[in-house]
C-alpha cells in the first residue's frame, strides 16, 4: 500500500502535460485492445481470420480515437474530478470510432460481421477509457481521505441541491460524505454516486459507529416550519448543525459550494414571512423619490435594497457614518446595474439633527416618500450617553419632520421600536418622544402623512444576541445571558423592512402599527439549542468541571427590561394585512411637547443632562428608569430550571439620575 501511495504521489507531481501524455498513451493502448475483445468475443476465436483481414483497423482506431478525444476536450479534464461531462466525452468518442468502424469495413468489403464487433468496441471501449479513469479517480479520493482525515458529514437532503453538494465536498477531499439522510421513502435505500441515501433511523447509527459529528442540510425549498422540524429532530444529537450557500450564490459566484454556513437562527424561531401584498410595497414606491435616512444601518439598509427592487424615480441614502454609506451605495449601485429600470441613486453624508443639511436634501431632491430608520439602538450605550441620543433620537425626529413638512413630502414613516413602550431606559424613551413628535405633526397638519411602525428585535442586526452567541461558542464559551428569565420578540431584517413598507402605505396620518412578531422567545432557551445544534452539550450547574458550555448570566444592563411590550394600551384594530396592527394612541397637550423640545434644545447646547432626564420623566408617560439589578448570576445556569433572581426594582428618580448623570460625558 505503501508502494501505491508512493505512486500516487509521484504521479500527482508530475507537470501537466506529462499528465495529458500518460492519458494518450493509455488510451493507445486500451482502444486497439478494446478492438481485439471485440473481435474475440463475435468469433470466440483468439485470432480469428476476419481479424487478420481487418489488421489496418489496429493501426486507424487509435490514431483517429486520440484526435476524437482531443477534439472533445477529454484530455483537459483533470481526471480526480472528472464528471458527466467527461463520461458524455467518451460516449461520444467510442460511438463515433465504432461507426467508424462499421463504414470502413462496409466501404472496403472486408469479409466479417462488422456490425456485431463494432457493438462490441463500443461497449468495451467505454468501459475501459471510462473505467481506467474512474479507477485513478477513486484511488487518488481514498488516498487523500487516509492522509487528509477528512471528516465524515452526512447530508440532509438528497435532490438536487444534496447531490451537488456531496459531489463538491468529496471533490474538495475536506469532508466524505458518508450518508445521505432523506425523508422520501421513494429514495431511501437507494445510492447516489456510491452514498447510500438513508431514512431518519440510520442517524443513530451513523453517529455511533461512523463517528459522524456534522451534518450539513440542503434543503433550499424548505419552508421555515420545515427546517425548524429538521432542526428539532437534530437537536439531540451531539452534531454540528450546518447549512450551505444556495444554488444562486454558487452560480453567481458570490460564494463557494463547499463554503458552511452555521445555522440560521430564523429557521430555530419557524417563522415564514406571510407573501408580502405587492400593491402596498408599491403604492408609495413606485415612480417616487424615496429617501431613508439611517441608511446604512440594519433596518435603514435593508430598506434600501426593498426599495430599489420596486423601482422608484430615485432613491437618496442619507446617513452620516462614511464607511456605512459608501457600502450601501457601492450595493445599491451593483444591484442597479442588473436591472432594466433607470433609478437614480443619490448617497448623501448628513445628520438628522442638522436642520439646514436636511432641508437642503429634501428640496434639491425632491422627495415625496421618507422613511426615517436613522436612531441610536444600543440600550446601555444610550442610557451612558443620555444627550447624545436625545439630540439624534428625538431632536432628529423633530428636525426631519418639519423640514419634511416644509418641502412638502407626501409620506413620512418612523420606523420605531417595542423598547418605546413603558420604556425602562432612555433610548425606549428617547424613541416615544419622537412617536408623540409626529403624532403631534400628524394633528395639526394634513400634507404629509405620519406614521409609526413599531417592532422589536431583528435577527443579524447590530447588537443582537445572535452573532455574540455563535462568536461565543466557536470560542468554547461560554455563553452569556444577561438574565435567565429574559424574553425577546425576534423577527427577521428583510420581513421587518417588507412590512414597514407596507404599513407606511396603509396610513392615514397619525397611526402607530405594531407588526405581529410571533411567540416571544426566552433568550437562554436560544442559547441552549444554539448550543446543541452547534454539536456541544450545555455544561450542567452541578457540573461546573465537566463537559460542554457553559451559560453564564451577567445581570441585566441599565435600563433593561425582562419582557418587551409592543401596545401601550388595548386600541389596537385590524388592517388588510395580517401581520400588521394599528393602534391609536394618546399624545401630550401640543404646549406641553412644544416647551418639553425646548428645554431639551437647551439641555443640549448647554450640556446639562439633568434637565434633560427629567423632562423625559414628565413628558414620556410610563417612563420608569431602571437600574442594573446586582446578582449573583456568574455560575453557569442548570438546564433544567434556572435558579430563582430577584426582579429588578425601579429606583428613586433622584438615584436613577445620579447613575445617568456620572456616565454621560462631558464635551
Amino acid at each position: 500500500m505503501a508502494v501505491l501511495d508512493r505512486s500516487l504521489e509521484n504521479l500527482l507531481r508530475l507537470p501537466r502535460g506529462k499528465k495529458q501524455g500518460l492519458m494518450v498513451l493509455t488510451d493507445l493502448v486500451m482502444l486497439p485492445l478494446a478492438l481485439w475483445l471485440a473481435f474475440v468475443i463475435r468469433s470466440g476465436q483468439p485470432v480469428p481470420p476476419m481479424m487478420v483481414e481487418a489488421w489496418w483497423l489496429f493501426a486507424l482506431v487509435p490514431a483517429v480515437g486520440v484526435l476524437v478525444f482531443v477534439r472533445l476536450g477529454l484530455y483537459r479534464t483533470v481526471v480526480r474530478f472528472m464528471g458527466a461531462r467527461a463520461i458524455r466525452s467518451v460516449i461520444v468518442g467510442v460511438c463515433a470510432l465504432a461507426l467508424m468502424i462499421w463504414a470502413s469495413a462496409e466501404l472496403t468489403q472486408t469479409p466479417g460481421f462488422f456490425g456485431a464487433v463494432a457493438v462490441n468496441f463500443a461497449l468495451l471501449a467505454f468501459a475501459l477509457v471510462a473505467a481506467g479513469r474512474f479507477l485513478v479517480r477513486s484511488w487518488y479520493q481514498a488516498v487523500s481521505d487516509a492522509r487528509s482525515g477528512s471528516e465524515r458529514v452526512v447530508v440532509f437532503g438528497a435532490g438536487e441541491a444534496g447531490v451537488q453538494l456531496a459531489s463538491g465536498l468529496q471533490s474538495s477531499g475536506r469532508f466524505r460524505v458518508m450518508a445521505f439522510i432523506d425523508e422520501d421513502p421513494a429514495v431511501q435505500g437507494r445510492s447516489i454516486d456510491d452514498i447510500p441515501v438513508c431514512g431518519r433511523e440510520a442517524l443513530g447509527t451513523l453517529v455511533e459507529q461512523c463517528g459522524v459529528r456534522r451534518v450539513l442540510l440542503a434543503v433550499p425549498s424548505a419552508s421555515r416550519a420545515d427546517r425548524r422540524r429538521i432542526l428539532e429532530w437534530l437537536e439531540p444529537y451531539p452534531l454540528h448543525v450546518q447549512s450551505v450557500p444556495s444554488l444562486e450564490a454558487v452560480v453567481s459566484g458570490q460564494a463557494p459550494l463547499d463554503q458552511l454556513e452555521d445555522l440560521d437562527v430564523a429557521d430555530l424561531l419557524g417563522r415564514d414571512p406571510v407573501p408580502p401584498n405587492e400593491a402596498l410595497l408599491a403604492r408609495s414606491i413606485r415612480g417616487r423619490v424615496v429617501m431613508v435616512t439611517g441608511a446604512g444601518g440594519s433596518i435603514g439598509s435593508e430598506l434600501c435594497r426593498r426599495i430599489l427592487s420596486l423601482e422608484p424615480a430615485a432613491l437618496v441614502l442619507f446617513e452620516r457614518n462614511e464607511f456605512a454609506l459608501y457600502r450601501i451605495e457601492q450595493e445599491i449601485m451593483q444591484r442597479r446595474s442588473s436591472m432594466q429600470a433607470g433609478v437614480e441613486v443619490h448617497a448623501v453624508l448628513g445628520s438628522v439633527a442638522n436642520q439646514a443639511r436636511v432641508e437642503e436634501v429634501l428640496q434639491q431632491y425632491g422627495v415625496q416618500t421618507l422613511y426615517h430608520a436613522a436612531a441610536y439602538k444600543h440600550v446601555p450605550l444610550v442610557e451612558g450617553n443620555l444627550l447624545e441620543g436625545l439630540r439624534n433620537n428625538t431632536l432628529g425626529t423633530a428636525v426631519v419632520a418639519d423640514a419634511a413638512i416644509a418641502a412638502g413630502v407626501e409620506r413620512f414613516i418612523l420606523v420605531s421600536t417595542d423598547k418605546a413602550v413603558r420604556p425602562t431606559n432612555v433610548m425606549g424613551a428617547s424613541k416615544r418622544l419622537a412617536e408623540m413628535v409626529l403624532q403631534d405633526r400628524a394633528r395639526h397638519q394634513n400634507s404629509t402623512v405620519f406614521s409609526m411602525v413599531r417592532f422589536g428585535n431583528v435577527l443579524g442586526s447590530s447588537g443582537s444576541v445572535v452573532p455574540l452567541f455563535h462568536r461565543q461558542i466557536r470560542e468554547g464559551g461560554p455563553v452569556t445571558v444577561t438574565h435567565p428569565e429574559i424574553t425577546r420578540y425576534f423577527m427577521s431584517i428583510p420581513e421587518a423592512a417588507e412590512l414597514v413598507i407596507q404599513a407606511g402605505a396603509m396610513a392615514q396620518g397619525g397611526e402607530v402599527y405594531v407588526l405581529d412578531m410571533g411567540e416571544p422567545v426566552r433568550i437562554i432557551d436560544l442559547a441552549r439549542r444554539m448550543i446543541r445544534l452547534h454539536g456541544h452539550q450545555v455544561r450542567e450547574d452541578d457540573s461546573p468541571d465537566g463537559e460542554g458550555i457553559a451559560i453564564t448570566c451577567t445581570g441585566l444592563r441599565p435600563g433593561e427590561k425582562l419582557y418587551e411590550e409592543l401596545l401601550i394600551g388595548d386600541n389596537v384594530e385590524e388592517t388588510p394585512h395580517s401581520k400588521i396592527m394599528r393602534a391609536r394612541e394618546t399624545c401630550v397637550e401640543p404646549e406641553v411637547l412644544a416647551q418639553a423640545l425646548r428645554t431639551l434644545e437647551k439641555s443640549d447646547r448647554e450640556r446639562n443632562a439633568q434637565t434633560a432626564f427629567e423632562v423625559l420623566r414628565k413628558v414620556v408617560d410610563g417612563y420608569e428608569p431602571g437600574r442594573k439589578e446586582e446578582t449573583e448570576h456568574s455560575a453557569p445556569i442548570p438546564t433544567t430550571r434556572p435558579r430563582p433572581v430577584p426582579a429588578p426594582t425601579v429606583r428613586p428618580a433622584a438615584v436613577a439620575y445620579a447613575r445617568v448623570t456620572d456616565s454621560v460625558p462631558r464635551y
